[in-house]
């Protein structure tokens, strides 16, 4: 008995075959890869950073900013026409009162009429063609509130909304705050008012504040204060 079952009767002949294999050639054929349809960057020669103007008419001009239709090639190599919000740029006050346990922040509640509602807002401004970004923060500060401070420092510079606005946003942090008589122009109603910066805080995450230069100047300072 060779102890296979009768249905494998060359079993121990394959056995034997694969005690001493024969030697096999194998010949792999590789297909070739396709060409890649993508056209390839010349090394060394680089998208430019900026776009190219290739013309400009100005469609509005009013007394804050001015609009104008801009044919361009963009970085990319694309050519679109882009309507451009222009403006002085604009100054923010993050002013602090730092005489407490805790500090506080000075916020105003005024209407905005592209809003359509009342807003919590830091208090801001515009620069006046010519005017120094740091004497406009202080000019607005004394209009707006009243108060004066005794050191400043630019904390923050950013652009409102890029997508169609050219502003430009310097926040400033006031410390050292003195009360005073506010001067504000005739069309501004404006209410103050120092909140923790805890409130401040709990404000922008409820969204209660829903003004975006306010939003990151209070994230900023939580930060600043958590980092100490």
């Amino acid at each position: 008995m060779s102890g296979f079952p009768e249905s494998f009767p060359d079993m121990p002949g394959r056995i034997a075959e694969c005690r001493n294999p024969k030697p096999v050639l194998y010949i792999d054929f590789m297909a070739k890869r396709p060409r890649s349809k993508l056209k390839r960057v010349k090394s060394g020669k680089r998208s430019p950073s900026k776009a190219r103007l290739i013309s400009s008419r100005t469609v509005y001009r009013g007394p804050v900013f001015w609009v104008t239709t801009d044919d361009v090639q963009e970085p990319g190599g694309v050519r679109a026409s882009r309507d451009v919000i222009h403006h002085t740029g604009s100054v923010v006050v993050l002013a602090v009162d730092e005489s407490g346990s805790t500090p506080r922040v000075l916020l105003e509640r005024q209407y905005r009429h592209a809003a359509n509602g009342y807003l919590w807002e830091l208090p801001a401004g515009r620069i006046d063609p010519g005017e120094k970004a740091l004497h406009a923060a202080k000019r607005e500060l004394l209009e707006e509130t009243g108060y004066t401070a005794a050191k400043w420092r630019r904390i923050l510079n950013f652009y409102a909304s890029p997508g169609f606005v050219a502003e430009t946003m310097s926040v400033y942090l006031a410390t050292g705050l003195m009360a005073g008589r506010a001067q504000p122009e005739a069309d501004e109603v404006i209410h103050k008012r120092l909140v923790p910066l805890s409130t401040a805080l709990r404000m922008v995450l409820n969204g209660t504040i829903r003004d975006a230069k306010t939003i990151s100047s209070v994230l900023w300072l939580d930060h600043q204060v958590r980092e100490k």
